[in-house]
């Protein structure tokens, strides 16, 4: 059987995404998602267990999540674990953690009063691959787009491909839909 590295997750943020950029220009943000595990004790008591996940989102989804999403916000993540390694600055110690690489970021709990969002996923993921359906961003606002950079090596990620837009349903075909917000 082959191996499988996917996580799904769904939790609050910890604080506001903030936006970087590499040396090369592609946009990078780090989130820090909140997640409860709850399970019953032996006694039967109800207990909750707090983790704190490190989740990096990279390309137009980054910037869709530092333009849309602030501290509390719930989302979906959808990614995989990554190992990140580095050398303690103070103590020159090798130190790691794993994180999640998020291939796709879904807005869960719609629009707020503190600012705009909406409840679905934004942007795509940062393979290129052919089987993953990209979420179109809100018709309202168009999102900025990233400085280009100079030549990839191939081995960061991927530049976001957005999909085609769909043709807007008819007066039939919308009427019977539900609204999902």
């Amino acid at each position: 059987m082959a191996d499988l590295n996917k996580v799904f997750l769904i939790g609050r943020l910890t604080h506001d995404p903030e936006l970087r950029y590499t040396p090369n220009g592609t946009p990078v943000s780090d989130l820090r998602l909140a997640t409860t595990r709850t399970y019953n004790t032996r006694d039967g008591d109800r207990r909750e267990e707090p983790l704190y996940i490190d989740v990096t989102v990279w390309n137009r989804q980054a910037e869709n999540c530092c333009q849309f999403l602030k501290k509390g916000r719930q989302i979906h993540v959808e990614g995989y674990l990554k190992m990140d390694s580095w050398e303690d600055r103070n103590t020159g110690e090798k130190r790691s953690k794993i994180k999640v690489e998020a291939d796709r970021v879904q807005f869960l709990d719609g629009r707020r009063d503190d600012g705009p969002g909406g409840g679905s996923g934004y942007g795509g993921p940062s393979s290129d691959r052919g089987d993953v359906e990209y979420d179109e961003p809100p018709p309202a606002r168009e999102p900025r787009r990233a400085p280009q950079g100079g030549a990839s090596n191939g081995s960061g990620p991927r530049p976001y491909a957005p999909s085609p837009r769909r043709p807007s349903p008819g007066p039939d075909e919308s009427a019977d839909e539900d609204i999902p917000f």
